[in-house]
C-alpha cells in the first residue's frame, strides 16, 4: 500500500511538468496564476517536493483539471465527461461530444505559430465562436478578423484556414458536422482584414 502511494505521488510531478509545457506556461506565470512560488513549483516538477492537496488544489484550478488527473486516479464512475486533448502542430483541439456521427463539439486552441494562412478544404460544415483572443479567418478570398464574442458559419468546402491575428493565443468554440448541418444562428464578422 505505501509502494502504491509513493508511485502515485512520483508521477504528480512530471504531469504537472508535462500540462505546464502543454499550456506553453513559464513556471513564473502559474507562480502569479496559483500563489505558489517558482521554487516550489520547480521542486514538485522535479519530484523534490511532494504534493499536498494545499499545492495541487490551485494547480487543478490553473490548469483546468480535476486533481484526478493530477495523480492519475482511477475511473470512479463519473458522470462527467473527460476528454483529453489532441494536439495538431499549433493547434489544441478539446473534443466536447463523444458521440459518432451528427454534429461535434470542440474547444479550440490556436498557438502564436500560427500566423502563415494555408487554405485547405473538405466535406462539412462549421461553427466557431471566439472565446479569447483575435481571430484571423482566411475563407476563400475573404481575409476576416473575429473577436470574442463574434461567431461564422461557413461550408467547409471553401477554402479556409485559422490562426492568431496578433501572435497570442485564440480560444474558439467549434461546432463541425456533416455536409448540409448548419446550426440556427448566423453571424458575420464586423471588421474584413484587406488581403494581403
Amino acid at each position: 500500500m505505501a509502494d502504491d502511494l509513493e508511485g502515485v505521488l512520483a508521477a504528480v510531478g512530471p504531469r504537472l511538468r508535462e500540462l505546464r509545457r502543454r499550456r506553453r506556461t513559464t513556471l513564473t506565470e502559474l507562480s502569479s496564476a496559483t500563489g505558489i512560488s517558482v521554487s516550489t513549483l520547480s521542486r514538485l516538477e522535479s519530484g523534490q517536493r511532494r504534493p499536498t492537496l494545499e499545492l495541487l488544489l490551485p494547480l487543478a484550478r490553473a490548469h483546468g483539471v480535476q486533481i484526478d488527473e493530477l495523480v492519475g486516479a482511477p475511473p470512479t464512475g463519473d458522470p462527467r465527461v473527460h476528454m483529453r486533448p489532441i494536439q495538431r502542430g499549433d493547434l489544441t483541439m478539446v473534443p466536447l461530444t463523444r458521440r459518432a456521427g451528427g454534429v461535434q463539439a470542440y474547444k479550440l486552441i490556436f498557438a502564436s505559430g500560427r500566423s502563415t494562412p494555408d487554405p485547405k478544404t473538405h466535406e462539412g460544415y462549421e461553427w466557431m465562436y471566439v472565446l479569447n483572443g483575435h481571430l484571423r479567418v482566411v475563407l476563400g478570398d475573404r481575409d476576416m478578423v473575429l473577436e470574442p464574442g463574434e461567431a461564422a458559419e461557413f461550408d467547409t468546402r471553401v477554402p479556409h484556414w485559422f490562426g492568431s491575428l496578433d501572435g497570442a493565443p485564440v480560444e474558439v468554440l467549434s461546432l463541425f458536422g456533416p455536409q448540409g448541418e448548419r446550426a440556427h444562428l448566423r453571424v458575420g464578422a464586423t471588421r474584413t482584414r484587406p488581403s494581403p
